[in-house]
């Protein structure tokens, strides 16, 4: 298995992307820290994951409290004395077309899907530096690449972090930490509206050339390979998972 010995964790990891990838990492021998702010000891992944025989944390934490990811990195350095892998997953949508978007809803935006992606990265970068080793892994998007109408705070939300791995990158190579970036696009219950919605599903089709949305499990190849010593040559990289609707 790639990932044996590893420690892995995943955020916004009750449900679609964050849930699959946290098991494609299991079934590669990683151990899990599970992270999002409503999981249970008791939820599906953990215990698939258990089942595994893999060892797992189950941690409700507000990404973005830096306070609680602090405890959270905390705890996972008293129970595994490491931490090999973060995936940067966590995130939220509130839509409006920019003359209707709300303080509130900017600045909620912004502090999960923005900075809530720089604490968790600023929290285990110090023990990756001390280990020298690790792989960090953020979620970007195409709204965060090209623009998107009706959601001006994610898409400066995920610009950021677009721009914020590219930095990452060059600050932490020193230390044999990869930070990169996967801009997916799949079936979720944040894209739900658009892949049900007829009116706004063939619009969608319209610009993938593969002819369909993606599906959370394609995503986790993907994560196991950047968590992995097979790609210790790959950083600052921003890789699409989208059926070839961004072309960078």
């Amino acid at each position: 298995m790639k990932l044996q010995g590893k420690v892995a964790i995943v955020t916004g990891a009750r449900k679609g992307i964050g849930e699959a990838v946290a098991l494609s990492l299991a079934q590669e021998g990683a151990d899990l820290v599970l992270v999002s702010r409503s999981i249970k000891q008791d939820d599906p992944i953990a215990g698939a994951a258990r089942n595994l025989g893999r060892r797992v944390i189950v941690k409700q934490v507000d990404v973005g409290n830096r306070e609680q990811v602090g405890e959270m990195v905390k705890d996972t350095l008293e129970s595994f004395g490491r931490v090999d892998v973060l995936f940067n997953n966590a995130g939220i949508s509130k839509p409006a077309m920019l003359w209707k978007v709300t303080e509130a809803e900017w600045d909620e935006v912004i502090r999960i899907n923005l900075t809530g992606t720089f604490y968790c990265l600023q929290a285990v970068a110090a023990p990756m530096m001390e280990q020298k080793s690790g792989s960090i892994i953020n979620i970007t998007s195409s709204a965060g690449l090209l623009g998107t109408i009706g959601q001006v705070n994610y898409t400066a939300a995920k610009g950021g972090v677009y721009a914020l791995t590219k930095s990452a990158a060059k600050e932490l190579a020193r230390y044999n930490i990869r930070v990169n970036n996967i801009a997916p696009m799949a079936e979720t219950d944040m894209t739900g509206t658009i892949a049900k919605d007829p009116r706004f599903l063939e619009k969608y089709l319209e610009r993938i050339p593969l002819g369909r949305f993606g599906k959370p499990e394609e995503i986790g190849p993907l994560v196991v390979f950047l968590s992995s010593d097979d790609a210790s040559y790959i950083t600052g990289q921003t890789i699409c998972i989208d059926g070839g609707m961004v072309m960078l």
